[in-house]
């Protein structure tokens, strides 16, 4: 079990580039070894007077990232690129310098590694962000880059002690959320559980204490049981004679502590589980340790799991059943083969596929990998900046796997909690666009159903479908959110472009021009001093409230002197005709609930676009004082749709009023959107109703015919 306890710089020390060297001995080319040492040169030269906090020589740090990789028996381009991983960021070499004395390969991997510290950024998050986004993308031109990060932060979390506690506790925090997580996706095993206990010590040290502590007096306790257990499995295996090792183990001091705060259990409850692993010589003897264990001892129903024929996302493999053992103790075994127990531990680096020059080949586990990073290149290019690029990875990262079919037969993995749009975005980008309803297990289900293992799922589309808004409220995997916001990204830009466009032809009306008449070189010209490449830019940013369009349009033609005051007079004689169908960047405002027939206003909302309020809306005080954003609108004549309004009805307590108001409504053609109850005393109530209505009108009538109602003693419209 990995123990979080901090090395000493002497301890570190201990391990110089000599015993690296002897180190790599065992499998590089004894080239290979001297190109290391000739990268520790240049590396200890541009860190010379360099010292870490724990005031050991900087050098120490790109050495022992370089032994953990060594360990791994990593290819000689990823040693060096650890022994140079800080010099490009803190000593100032630059990538080219790096490139000409060892390769581009190297100059990638220590600069996909680095941080982009030119930048200037506006907040600690976002620049977190956007390292990690470079990171990111360059683990996806080369796996080896996260390797190197990995590595570096695990030595880094092993000599966290000497750090103030709050610095501490923000890199703890950033290890168990983002760096945990991609190690345990890659299957490196070894490490992830490291880091979690490491993590886990520095964010919570009482909390780690405990629990340490309650494991330490917990085992002397288990020691007859687990003897007995062992002896038996034992004696079973040498039966039958079969070539293989058994391993008992002990779960990490992360791992209980999640169960225990997950409310799985007690700590009693959680630690009383015997744990052991059988790894034995093919598949088949998996197989048959598994009729073994189940014949010694009772399977618990429910609790086996063949990861053999369906590997997890990051390629793992094993077999896991739970017993009932002595004394009824719960038993956990799992069984698996060498090559299994080897991509179990190291994930992607088992058999590192760079060390026998085979680019193409690889094991399960770094085609999975392949396979995720190209997912997370879609949603790099459909995310909108870096932060949210690092919530949709953080989604991705925690993945409890449910098993689903396709109607072809092929097996799908999802986290759990997926939904048939999860599972159609998975299939591809385009049946998750176009998806319109689905079948599970042959029967239609809504959209919004949550998958179950080993359901067959079949997802039915439709040519000129369309993501939908409501979606996001239910997805669960990074790909679906990520290409549904894309799409209402681009839906609202175009929708703004529109806006902007017609904003801005309304101002040039004012002082008596218009689009058609702006010659294109003087357009192009205010577009560019705007900063803008294309047109469409321009009216985007006009119609998301960003920009205004009279000041455009003045900048297009210039006002004569006086002309301003007539210009002002002339647009608020033209108010923009408002459909109510123009989507994300005109809204109507809750306070008031605007319909077709009231006298309304606009008001520019930077980053929303046009916001419509009722003229007698209380909240427009609020906004007196920005009387350059607003706007004045109108409803356009032919408008067909239906807007939500919302109506009070004051009624004496009788069994079954709000059935009879609700058919009632129902019988006018409006929609009941929402509906609450409001306690006055013990005879009479209050009902608010939010109800669609296509105007005024409308309204007017649904009211008229609530009133009739006996019950009903007084009706109004709330506005703001």
């Amino acid at each position: 079990m990995a123990t979080p306890a901090t090395f000493s710089a002497s301890e570190e020390s201990r391990f110089l580039i000599s015993d690296l060297c002897d180190l790599l001995q065992t499998y590089l080319k004894p080239e290979q070894v001297r190109q290391v040492y000739r990268a520790y040169l240049f590396g200890a030269e541009a860190h010379e007077g360099q010292h870490r906090l724990s005031g050991e020589p900087y050098i120490y740090h790109p050495v022992a990232v370089a032994r953990i990789l060594a360990e791994m028996h990593m290819d000689a381009e990823s040693i060096i690129a650890a022994i140079l991983h800080d010099v490009i960021e803190d000593t100032g070499t630059p990538k080219e310098k790096v490139t000409s004395e060892f390769s581009t390969e190297v100059a990638e991997l220590v600069d996909g590694v680095s941080k982009l510290t030119q930048i200037k950024f506006e907040s600690q998050a976002e620049a977190q962000a956007e390292n990690f986004r470079k990171m990111m993308l360059a683990m996806v031109r080369d796996i080896r880059v996260i390797l190197v990060k990995l590595a570096d932060r695990l030595h880094n979390m092993r000599t966290l002690g000497v750090m103030r506690a709050e610095k501490r506790r923000r890199i703890a925090r950033e290890t168990l959320e983002i760096y945990a997580p991609i190690a345990n996706r890659l299957g490196m095993n070894q490490i992830r559980l490291e880091l979690e206990d490491l993590g886990f010590a520095a964010l919570y040290p009482m909390r780690y204490r405990v629990l340490s502590e309650a494991v330490k007096k917990a085992r002397g306790n288990r020691k007859e049981i687990l003897n007995k257990i062992e002896s038996a499995i034992q004696q079973r295996l040498d039966q039958e004679q079969l070539d293989c090792r058994l391993l008992s183990r002990e779960k990490h001091i992360y791992s209980l502590y999640k169960k225990i705060r997950d409310r799985v259990g007690s700590f009693n409850e959680v630690f009383d589980v015997y744990a052991f692993r059988v790894i034995v010589d093919s598949v088949d003897n998996c197989y048959r340790v598994l009729g073994m264990m189940h014949n010694l001892y009772k399977p618990v129903p429910g609790k086996f799991k063949d990861y053999v024929a369906i590997p997890k996302a990051n390629g793992y493999q094993s077999l896991h059943t739970v017993l009932f053992g002595p004394y009824g103790v719960p038993i956990e075994v799992q069984i698996r083969t060498d090559d299994m127990e080897r991509v179990a531990e190291s994930g992607i680096a088992a058999h590192w596929l760079y060390k026998s020059g085979d680019r193409v080949g690889g094991n399960n586990a770094q085609a999975r990998a392949r396979e995720w990073l190209r997912e997370l290149l879609e949603m790099q290019r459909n995310a909108g900046n870096s932060l949210e690029f690092l919530e949709n990875v953080k989604i991705d990262l925690f993945p409890d796997e449910v098993y689903v079919f396709t109607p072809a037969g092929d097996i799908l993995e999802l986290p759990r909690g997926a939904t048939a749009v999860d599972f159609a975005y998975a299939v591809h980008t385009d049946v998750g666009n176009t998806c319109i309803a689905a079948k599970i297990d042959r029967r239609l289900a809504p959209l919004r159903t949550p998958l179950l293992n080993g359901q067959t799922v079949e997802i039915i589309t439709a040519t000129g479908a369309h993501p939908n808004p409501a979606w996001l409220n239910f997805v669960t995997t990074a790909k679906a959110r990520s290409n549904v916001r894309h799409y209402l990204k681009n839906l609202q830009n175009d929708e703004a472009t529109e806006l902007g466009r017609r904003l801005l032809d309304k101002a040039l009306h004012s002082i008596s021009s218009a689009l058609t008449e702006i010659p294109a070189q003087q357009l192009d010209k205010v577009m560019a001093e705007c900063g803008f490449d294309t047109r469409e830019g321009l009216y985007a940013d006009i119609g998301l409230g960003n920009r205004m369009a009279m000041l455009v349009a003045r900048r297009l033609v210039p006002l004569e002197e006086g002309a301003e005051e007539k210009a002002e007079k002339a647009a608020r004689s033209q108010p923009l005709a408002i459909r109510g169908t123009e989507g994300m960047v005109v809204h109507f405002a809750r306070c008031c609930r605007p319909i077709p027939g009231d006298a309304i206003v606009g008001f520019i909302s930077s980053g929303r676009g046009l916001v419509i309020h009722t003229e007698t809306c209380k909240n427009l005080s609020e906004y007196r004082s920005r009387p350059d954003k607003w706007i004045d609108v109108g409803w356009q004549s032919d408008i067909d749709g239906e807007f939500p309004a919302e109506i009070r009805v004051d009624v004496t307590n009788q069994k079954g009023v709000l059935a009879t108001i609700a058919a009632e409504i129902s019988e006018t053609g409006s929609n009941i959107e929402n509906v609450s109850i409001e306690e006055r005393n013990g005879l009479d109530t209050s009902l608010n109703f939010t109800v669609t209505v296509h105007d005024r009108r409308h309204l007017a009538r649904v009211m008229r015919c609530i009133r009739k109602l006996p019950p009903v003693m007084r009706i109004s419209r709330s506005k703001g």
